[in-house]
């Protein structure tokens, strides 16, 4: 028997737990195989089932089916090729186009990832239904693997009868940045203009809104319907340009920019504060961003403490600007209530631990959360809840 054949079918009867019986079909199969041709009917009985990846525990049993010099996966298993260590190269077995790579995870992680055919040729798992849009920026589907004990909120996909109301792409003339941008406002159900709401407002808002991304809209109208947080005004600043969509401006914006700060402080706050009931203390007004925008809302925050008494850092892209550790090291800032969150599979978490030694020593309220994943709208999504509650909790 090919030494390959036998290591992928003993992957495949070690990771059977289901029923005795299924078990020994497995088994037999092994010892019976004398061709090749049985491992194709295995990786499409597999794919029938829904079960490529083949995951037991904290081991998976990566495959593809096709005809192709090299088979390779990449991901956030290895920072997307950046780390060298790893060696995602599939192996193929003789007298098949069967490609397989084994390899271990948490036994909680959540990743995304692609297959590369002939070392150019990225595709989506052709045999796996489950994807995941990632890619800041601009937003493109990648391949998810679901670890057994993975663990989601899914509130975005709750349904809710009481929603809110988005006021969309609101276009604004700049004078601190020399060109418009667009906005959308989300308003609690119920809104009421005798109130004062909190208000967040959030970067990369299109990406936060767009329902393979962020879907930050559902989740704020499940959060407020089952009273886990207070009803908040949401400010989603779109940063792409109005009329050239593709033309994204957040690597400039983004980067530590102090016009587009003086855009928010002297511009857009109070442009939304003359036309909605928010509150206008600090302690209820808060920034969200993540990668190059969780960048930005720690700038903001730490640059203007008396204006945003709230900072949500998500995969803070700290490593673009290390000055920001400077910045944020004053503790005769006023205190600032700040969540970060990172994932620790070649995401942020080296800068986000670094952050976190600085926040220590200053007055600030903080909490960090980690998670077993990799840069990507899965992870930022999934942990919105969190970042919701701690700051606009019901009393």
């Amino acid at each position: 028997m090919d030494k390959c054949i036998a290591i992928l079918l003993l992957c495949l009867a070690t990771t059977i737990t289901c029923a005795a019986q299924q078990y020994e079909k497995f088994i037999n199969i092994y010892k019976s195989l004398s061709d090749s041709s049985q491992t194709e009917k295995i990786y499409h009985q597999l794919a029938l089932q829904g079960n490529i990846p083949f995951v037991e525990n904290d081991s998976v049993l990566f495959l593809y089916s096709g005809n192709a010099q090299t088979i390779s996966w990449m991901g956030d298993f290895n920072g997307w090729g950046r780390d060298f260590k790893l060696n995602t190269s599939g192996q193929k077995i003789k007298g098949t186009n069967i490609w397989y790579w084994k390899a271990k995870f948490p036994d909680n992680a959540r990743l995304d990832y692609k297959i590369v055919i002939n070392g150019n040729n990225w595709i989506l798992d052709p045999a796996n239904p489950h994807q995941q849009w990632s890619g800041v920026g601009g937003g493109s589907p990648n391949s998810e693997i679901r670890m057994p004990n993975y663990k989601s909120d899914d509130l975005f996909e709750q349904s809710t009868k009481q929603k809110g109301i988005l006021k969309k792409d609101v276009l604004f003339n700049s004078n601190q940045l020399g060109y418009q941008i667009t906005y959308n406002v989300y308003l609690p159900f119920d809104y009421q203009t005798s109130q004062n709401y909190p208000v967040l407002y959030v970067t990369d808002g299109y990406e936060y809104l767009h329902e393979n991304m962020g879907n930050m809209q559902t989740t704020l109208d499940f959060l407020i319907e089952s009273k886990k947080i207070k009803p908040l005004v949401v400010v989603f600043v779109d940063n792409r340009e109005p009329v050239n969509r593709g033309n994204n401006r957040r690597m400039q914006e983004l980067a530590m920019n102090e016009k587009y700060l003086n855009f928010f402080v002297q511009e857009l706050i109070p442009e939304i504060e003359q036309n909605y009931a928010v509150s206008k203390q600090a302690s209820q007004r808060g920034i969200l961003g993540t990668s190059m925008g969780g960048l930005t809302a720690a700038y903001f925050a730490f640059s203007k403490p008396d204006v945003f008494g709230l900072c949500a850092i998500q995969s803070p892209a700290f490593w673009f600007k290390p000055e920001i550790y400077s910045l944020c090291n004053n503790q005769d800032n006023p205190p600032i209530k700040i969540m970060m969150t990172t994932g620790n599979i070649h995401d942020t978490k080296e800068g986000t631990d670094k952050m976190k030694s600085i926040l220590d020593k200053n007055t600030c309220n903080y909490q960090l959360k980690e998670v077993p994943e990799g840069h990507s709208w899965g992870n930022w999504r999934n942990l919105l809840d969190d970042v919701l509650v701690y700051f606009f909790p019901v009393n």
